[in-house]
């Protein structure tokens, strides 16, 4: 199917930005759309605000595109009430909504916090189970299962990107492993939009030798990071958490969070 509009959902944000940067004049009608105000539309945008719990206006957001970036939603952890309307039900109103346009695929932001109760020790792919650290990664796990209805059921092609410290550069010793850099993160989405799949999990992290995730399943679909966090080693090496739970499991300080369980239950056994 050739992509004539893309809608990139959360464009107001970091990564949201990035993208429109990166894809700006790449196709011929970007749709941008975000509950903040976003930078003036140039040559080929679309701006659109929208509240993705509102179905009616998602609906209408979603007529006529061809392929979904979905980076909308709450960004970090936040309260039950939160999440549920702003990455559950916001996430449904999009997928719905693309299948209502006939939009042949979505391209979804999802997290490591998804997978973030993992130990550092076990190195994990795209098979593994879910593990979420948070009711923010809870979601992210949800709206990846959303994708397998949407992708087994009704032919709407689903990537999934577990992103893991998407910045400028590394800032602690957990983020060496990581990290994934802007023109990455891009080419990855290059990838979503362009592959032929029809449901797939990747992980989104540059090409670092302490990576806690074996990410074959991207590099067959055609990912080759051009950025490694070993650039930064001497830097932010020496940056720990004062926890011992945000440093044994993956996601870090997102799982340190209300954790009252058996920390040893979680480990892997030597």
């Amino acid at each position: 199917m050739t992509i004539n509009r893309i809608l990139i959902t959360g464009a107001g944000g970091n990564l949201g930005k990035a993208a429109r940067e990166h894809f700006h004049g790449k196709y011929p009608n970007i749709r941008l759309s975000d509950r903040v105000e976003m930078e003036p539309a140039r040559d080929g945008e679309e701006l659109v605000k929208c509240e993705l719990t509102d179905r009616d206006a998602v609906f209408k957001l979603l007529n006529g595109v061809d392929a979904v970036l979905h980076f909308g939603g709450q960004p970090v952890e936040a309260d039950w009430d939160t999440i549920i309307n702003s990455n559950l039900i916001g996430a449904i109103n999009v997928y719905e909504g693309a299948l209502q346009a006939g939009t042949d695929r979505i391209v979804f932001a999802s997290s490591n916090h998804a997978i973030g109760m993992h130990d550092r020790a076990r190195k994990i792919d795209h098979t593994c189970e879910a593990r979420p650290d948070t009711r923010y990664g809870l979601s992210k796990a949800f709206t990846e299962d959303l994708g397998r209805l949407y992708a087994y059921k009704h032919g709407i092609r689903c990537m999934n990107l577990r992103i893991g410290s998407c910045f400028p550069k590394p800032f602690d010793a957990r983020s060496l492993s990581t990290w994934l850099s802007y023109a990455d993160l891009c080419l990855l989405l290059e990838v979503g939009l362009t592959a032929d799949y029809q449901f797939e999990i990747v992980y989104g992290v540059s090409n670092n030798p302490g990576s806690y995730w074996d990410n074959s399943n991207a590099e067959r679909l055609g990912y080759k990071p051009q950025d490694t966090s070993e650039d930064y080693r001497n830097e932010v090496a020496h940056i720990r958490f004062d926890d011992p739970v945000g440093e044994a499991l993956q996601g870090g300080m997102f799982s340190a969070n209300e954790f009252t369980g058996d920390l040893a239950s979680l480990l892997v056994k030597k």
